[in-house]
């Protein structure tokens, strides 16, 4: 009876405390912000490991070479895909014993569905993509083909991956927790779009990967922390979500109900919702983890909600 007592008390406790703060007066900033919890949240950045950018993937516009490969493994024909510890075959030339080589992997979408109006296009402008499969060791060079053990892998390594020198890439730095303004408007710097998500994904989410079309050619670089942003404009040109839009959202005893409208100079009997009048909103925050010239690997770091193949990204110096 006391312990019943007691979370009785603690609980009308809390609540009193919840209340409290939700009546206080609050003073909002220089730029007239009210910080609280549903527009400016406090949130945990993801720090990218070293799986996450060794297995980032990426876009390019550059030719790769792709006269080494892999060309079969110990247990072959068995065995078609190779992993951790298995050794494996390589083909081509200028092979160095004891020498490390990443293998990568010329990737498409065998649905060959668009995610967003245009993507194709847009995708063709920022490049191939590529996967980044696994990295291997050449323990001997003998043979007409080169002998390799598999140190690191993303995924089976499959015969016909194309082996590259490896190349070590710098580490993310560690980002402390912080308040994510979820209504911030344009700040005017680079501003980009998620053109494809990492194995042809269109909803991401923390810890996911995507590429985006600007890089090294716009000043793009590692570490450099993105805003994901979208406007309800943006949802009204999607052929699935703008439906919602045409649907009835009134309540059935309005006399007279709101319409949505794209066009602001549109005119109706009731409230008219422009479209374009409501806030752009930021769903989330990315980290580059890769570069080519005209395209950059990401990691989205947090997400407030779901991420989507076609969202506009902003350059977000104060990470």
């Amino acid at each position: 009876m006391k312990k019943t007592g007691l979370l009785l008390l603690l609980t009308v406790a809390a609540t009193l405390a919840v209340a409290q703060q939700a009546v206080t007066p609050v003073t909002p900033d220089a730029d007239g912000i009210v910080h609280t919890y549903v527009n400016v949240p406090f949130v945990r950045f993801q720090t990218p490991t070293a799986a996450d950018i060794y297995c980032a993937g990426f876009l390019t516009k550059e030719r790769i070479p792709n006269a080494n490969y892999v060309n079969g493994g110990l247990e072959t024909p068995t065995s078609t895909k190779f992993e951790i510890g298995e050794l494996v075959y390589l083909a081509g030339s200028g092979y160095q014993t004891g020498q490390l080589y990443s293998v990568v992997r010329q990737i498409r979408d065998v649905n060959e569905y668009e995610i967003y109006p245009g993507q194709r296009k847009i995708l063709a402008a920022a490049g191939q993509p590529y996967g980044e499969i696994g990295r291997v060791r050449v323990v001997d060079t003998r043979s007409h083909s080169a002998i390799a053990q598999v140190e690191f892998s993303c995924d089976p390594i499959n015969p016909g991956d194309v082996v590259l020198p490896f190349v070590e890439k710098p580490p993310v730095s560690f980002h402390v927790p912080g308040r994510f303004d979820r209504f911030a408007p344009a700040n005017g710097k680079l501003t980009g779009r998620v053109v494809l998500g990492k194995d042809f994904d269109g909803v991401l989410g923390t810890g996911m990967k995507l590429y985006m079309n600007m890089g090294s050619n716009q000043g793009v670089k590692v570490g450099d922390y993105f805003r994901v942003v979208r406007s309800y404009t943006a949802t009204l040109k999607d052929p699935v979500d703008s439906l919602s839009f045409k649907a009835q959202t009134s309540e059935d005893t309005q006399k007279v109900p709101p319409t949505f409208e794209a066009n602001r100079f549109t005119r109706t009997k009731g409230p008219n919702i422009h479209v374009a009048d409501l806030p752009r909103r930021a769903v989330g925050e990315v980290v580059v983890l890769n570069v080519t010239p005209t395209a950059s690997s990401a990691m989205v770091v947090f997400a407030l909600e779901d991420v989507y193949a076609g969202d506009t990204v902003e350059l977000d110096e104060q990470q």
